[in-house]
């Protein structure tokens, strides 16, 4: 086998191990009153984008998103369906489109202490389509949707979000042995 084959082999395996660490931690779930848990998931989407990558890490979460809306249930709480997608958490699975690609363009800044903006970038936009799908849903301002189903994650997100970056690095070194030899 080749150096691309195998390295092509790794990447695909490693995509579909994060498709399903991703549906596993969407399970890790406090609920709370406002129809949007308290998940690992966002710590889930980022490690896959800082490990795999824009090209690998998408298809990993395009994946997970696929299943989930083909009816299997990986989304947070054992639900699947495209009715997930049109209800009050769909904004943030959409969102995790966007935070995957941020965090997987990390890996293409330099300087080690700049790579976390993109991250921070990604985390934003799924917020903001979380709390603007949320505010459809319900029929409230923005503000206060944002206010009950983003503010109050926002730290664990951030937390989650830094974790996922020096988990991937170690991942990343790790891989790097089994690629080499």
């Amino acid at each position: 086998m080749n150096e691309n084959t195998r390295k092509r082999t790794l990447y695909l395996i490693l995509a579909a191990l994060f498709t399903a660490v991703t549906a596993v931690l969407s399970q890790t779930a406090i609920p709370t009153p406002f129809d949007v848990p308290l998940t690992l998931q966002t710590f889930a989407v980022a490690l896959c984008g800082y490990t795999l990558g824009i090209k690998w890490g998408l298809a990993s979460i395009l994946t997970y998103i696929l299943l989930g809306t083909a009816g299997v249930p990986v989304f947070s709480g054992f639900k699947g369906g495209v009715q997930v997608l049109f209800g009050a958490t769909g904004g943030f699975i959409f969102g995790f489109i966007f935070l995957t690609l941020f965090c997987g363009a990390a890996a293409l800044i330099k300087n080690k202490y700049l790579k976390a903006l993109p991250g921070i970038a990604g985390l934003a936009i799924c917020h903001l389509l979380g709390s603007a799908q949320y505010a459809l849903i319900y029929k409230i301002a923005f503000v206060p949707s944002f206010l009950l189903v983003s503010a109050p994650y926002l730290i664990k997100d951030v937390v989650s979000l830094a974790a996922a970056f020096f988990v991937s690095v170690y991942i990343k070194k790790l891989l790097s042995r089994l690629i080499l030899k």
